[in-house]
């Protein structure tokens, strides 16, 4: 027999969008009967269950409901309509800064949390060295929780989290700041969750920890449950319609379709842009010392003398990892009329780590002033069997001697 701790049953969560916070006075007086809003569905009818013990993964792209979901089911969100059933102490671990008072310590914040989840004072006093343990935060334990970094808050809130000895344990994409140390030992953690039959519902975009922890997975696309069944399914379910997308976009080359953000004067406007593997085909994933072109198609509206054309490549934290343009390479692109088509390819031997990357591009004038930037246009994946830290391989080589004293 089932022993069914999360049910969730019929879930919907919509928000109502104004254009002007005006709209929402006008709509609320009597005399207006004309809707000011437009709907926006964060979730529909989303239903699953989640059995004692478990560990369900819930994957999907940004702005899917992933984290709408996790919130109602926490009861920091009320859906619109649906219901959720749980059984047994819950203990979440939501978006940074949400459950602490930044003014209160560490250790006042954790004798909080532990009051809210209906903990005894002795109970926490019980479990405190435990939690200080885990956390390492030494001194800090007892500064104002608004003086900690990001990943410190993280160790502290996770830990306090899983000590607690809840039922039931939600997380949402937090771990994601800490550093490699203290997700190693989350992830030990996990396991050993599971290993006590601790339910666990958590939201992560690494799909491979996905596979290692989850017992099943649920795919959200546009707030609808899309796949529901085991990890690997369902993650590799979730991988084809990316790649599917990828394709689609790289086939069709156009880089309207893409950008996170765009701006220029449109003296030239970036038309198409294409990542190509060492056989010249459209690629979404690379190997590690692969070459690689990425090549785009620029047309001039304008005149333009000595234009400049970039490339800067960022990997997923957004962080620059590499970026040139064709004056530092030493390329004159001479003059253009209008109506005239430009293509330009960057090529290079790619040496960065297993990782995914975006590529950013530009047309410039001399003085640097831009034509057309576009922001994160596309995007790769760099695959490579060796797990390398950093984000770059610089192929060192290793040799030993055996030193007699």
């Amino acid at each position: 027999m089932k022993l069914l701790v999360v049910t969730i049953q019929h879930i919907s969560k919509v928000y109502c969008l104004y254009r002007r916070p005006l709209d929402r006075l006008v709509e609320a007086l009597p005399f207006f009967g004309q809707p000011r809003h437009t709907k926006f569905w964060a979730l529909r009818d989303v239903s699953f269950e989640v059995e004692r013990g478990e560990i369900v993964s819930v994957v999907g792209p940004n702005g899917s409901g992933k984290s709408t979901l996790l919130q109602i089911v926490s009861g920091i969100l009320q859906p619109t309509s649906g219901r959720v059933l749980t059984q047994g102490r819950m203990a979440a671990l939501l978006e940074l800064g949400a459950g602490f008072n930044p003014e209160f310590s560490g250790r006042e914040n954790v004798f909080l949390s532990g009051e809210i989840l209906g903990l005894s004072r002795r109970e926490m006093e019980r479990a405190f060295p435990k939690i200080a343990a885990f956390a390492e935060l030494g001194d800090f334990m007892d500064r104002p929780v608004k003086e900690y970094s990001s990943g410190m808050y993280v160790r502290l809130a996770f830990s306090t989290a899983i000590h607690v000895e809840p039922d039931v344990l939600i997380v949402d994409e937090a771990l994601s700041v800490g550093d490699a140390i203290f997700a190693s030992r989350c992830i030990k953690k996990f396991e050993e969750l599971k290993a006590r039959k601790v339910t666990v519902l958590f939201v992560s975009h690494d799909l491979g920890l996905v596979k290692r922890l989850s017992n099943r997975a649920v795919l959200l696309l546009n707030g609808e449950v899309a796949a529901l069944g085991s990890a690997s399914d369902v993650v590799n379910r979730y991988v084809g319609l990316v790649h599917e997308r990828e394709r689609k976009h790289e086939l069709e080359g156009r880089a309207e379709d893409f950008g996170s953000f765009r701006h220029g004067d449109g003296t030239s406007r970036i038309e198409a842009i294409w990542i190509l593997n060492s056989r010249g085909e459209p690629a979404a994933v690379v190997r590690r010392g692969e070459t690689v072109t990425i090549r785009l198609r620029a047309r001039f509206h304008a005149r333009s003398q000595q234009p400049m054309v970039g490339l800067l490549i960022r990997n997923r934290l957004g962080m620059d990892i590499f970026g040139t343009n064709s004056r530092i390479e030493g390329v004159d692109l001479g003059k253009f009329q209008p109506g005239e088509l430009l293509e330009l390819d960057f090529t290079f031997e790619c040496w960065l780590a297993r990782n995914e990357y975006t590529v950013t591009v530009a047309t410039q004038h001399a003085d640097g002033a831009s034509q057309d930037w576009v922001d994160d246009a596309l995007s790769f994946r760099v695959a490579d069997p060796r797990d390398i830290a950093g984000v770059v391989d610089l192929r060192a080589t290793v040799s030993w001697r055996r030193v007699l004293d």
